[in-house]
């Protein structure tokens, strides 16, 4: 598998296994099938797994792959997440502290490679439930990544580089910078329903890879399927007017130049994703060994041709 640059870490498989797949958040999935792709995946080349406390009933991703990883030797990359839901308590030391020991107490490791925050950000002056302001994150959430990465309890860390792009780019401009930024990176450009801000800004996650990388932050794709939209079918219940029912829609004259080009929507998709400048690694959503072997195949053909390419782009034109 090809290895590309990841900044103070050093080099990164172009595919990272997420935890969501194997958490049961895309669809359902078991113990031993979820340990089973994480086994597969470290077979094939695969240097980083992304994990998080929320993907999963009862931390289901972290849980999976610490029994994955119990008896099995591996200098696997492994990122977590933390969550600050809100900023009423100011708290945000103790909380991030709290979180980090406690994944790695589930991991049974005694630091982690990334920690990335796992929360979005919000424009100055502005309400939004859910999201920490720029200052916040600038004067208090910072100082505790680089305590903790001086403490050896992380190597790196990172941000969701999802929503507003205003306060995104700041964050890339400010120093210091994260290492790492998650960044939605697809075909179609869909951010479904990580989409927060109404009608008060516009996406902009070309405009976000670009900075980043500039930055020297490393990118890490994600929802490289739009959340199940750009494959044959959505694997998971979901309303008629949820987002990612309304993206699948959408997404039909993808799936049309999909089997022109002779290849399913999800090979399309992460081949795409791997093609686009700047990004490190594409995260994969799969939850299990049969839909990580298609990933696979889809990295190992390659990047799209300037035709291809210019065929994708001209649906989202």
């Amino acid at each position: 598998m090809e290895l590309r640059s990841f900044g103070r870490l050093g080099r990164v498989s172009a595919l990272t296994l997420g935890g969501g797949g194997i958490g049961g958040v895309w669809g359902s999935t078991d113990r031993a099938e979820a340990v089973a792709t994480v086994h597969a995946a470290l077979d094939a080349g695969i240097t980083m797994l992304d994990l998080a406390p929320s993907y999963g009933t009862g931390f289901e991703s972290e849980v999976a792959v610490a029994d994955a990883l119990r008896g099995h030797p591996s200098d696997v990359m492994i990122t977590s997440k933390v969550q600050l839901p809100d900023d009423d308590g100011r708290d945000y030391a103790a909380r991030i502290r709290r979180s980090l020991h406690a994944s790695l107490t589930r991991l049974g490791r005694d630091h982690l490679d990334v920690l990335v925050l796992h929360t979005q950000f919000r424009r100055p002056g502005t309400v939004l439930s859910g999201t920490v302001d720029p200052a916040g994150y600038r004067d208090e959430i910072i100082p505790v990544f680089e305590g903790l990465r001086d403490e050896g309890l992380i190597r790196a860390w990172g941000i969701t580089a999802v929503g507003d792009p205003g306060p995104l780019l700041d964050a890339f401009a400010t120093t210091p910078r994260p290492d790492t930024a998650q960044i939605v990176v697809n075909a179609l450009d869909q951010s479904g329903d990580l989409w927060i801000h109404g009608d008060t800004a516009r996406p902009d996650n070309a405009g976000l890879v670009r900075t980043a990388a500039d930055a020297g932050v490393a990118v890490t794709a994600i929802r490289v399927v739009a959340a199940g939209s750009l494959t044959d079918a959505l694997d998971r219940d979901v309303p008629a007017d949820h987002p990612a029912a309304v993206d699948f829609t959408r997404a039909a004259p993808f799936r049309d130049l999909a089997a022109s080009f002779g290849e399913s929507p999800a090979s399309l998709a992460h081949r795409y994703a791997l093609s686009v400048p700047g990004v490190a690694t594409v995260i994969l959503g799969v939850k299990n060994r049969t839909e990580l072997a298609e990933c696979l195949t889809a990295e190992a053909r390659g990047p799209l041709t300037p035709d291809e390419l210019k065929a994708i782009d001209a649906l989202t034109a």
